[in-house]
């Protein structure tokens, strides 16, 4: 397990889901990361309408609705990752620091990420703002880019501890009530 592949797969579904409609097939923990990567995508997207004021009270009310599904789907998924991951490595129950975020967080964080590189790149990009705003926005899309560098060796090295038995986690399961 490690983190490149799925960066790779964030940052590759993002592009194409901006082209075509959005699609989850893979199984696995790439599936379940593509599956998490999928409710943030369309969450991110969502939370644009729902702060849209030109859309009307039901329209913005709808959005919060999807958004709140959305988030319920991202941290059962989060879970699921941190099970599946459990049950792969066994992780010790005792007798080394547990870490405080889990893998399946992480995944989670780095998703995020490839959606705010993505939005960042297309607005270095424009070429109807001014230069200002392009080499703030650049700034901002290193930061971002080291930050998933940043986040993904984190992970590496966390998965590494835990495969050694010198650090371990357990799934953390939220108990988010967003439609209950």
């Amino acid at each position: 397990m490690e983190a490149a592949p799925l960066v790779q797969l964030q940052a590759t579904r993002t592009a194409e889901w901006h082209e075509a409609e959005p699609t989850s097939a893979l199984t696995g923990l790439a599936g379940l990361a593509e599956q998490n990567h999928l409710q943030n995508f369309l969450l991110w997207h969502e939370e644009d309408i729902a702060r849209r004021d030109d859309l009307g009270a039901e329209r913005v009310r709808a959005a919060k609705r999807v958004i709140d599904r959305c988030n319920q789907a991202r941290n059962d998924l989060i879970e699921r990752m941190d099970q599946l991951i459990v049950d792969a490595l066994q992780p010790r129950s005792s007798g080394c620091p547990f870490h405080s975020e889990t893998p399946g967080m992480m995944i989670d964080r780095l998703s995020i990420l490839a959606l705010k590189q993505y939005h960042m790149h297309e607005e270095v990009l424009r070429t109807d703002a001014a230069a200002q705003h392009i080499d703030r926005c650049r700034q901002k899309l290193t930061t971002i880019e080291r930050q998933i560098s940043d986040l993904s060796e984190a992970l590496n090295g966390l998965l590494q501890e835990v495969q050694a038995g010198t650090r371990s986690f357990r799934v953390y399961y939220q108990f988010k009530m967003y439609n209950d």
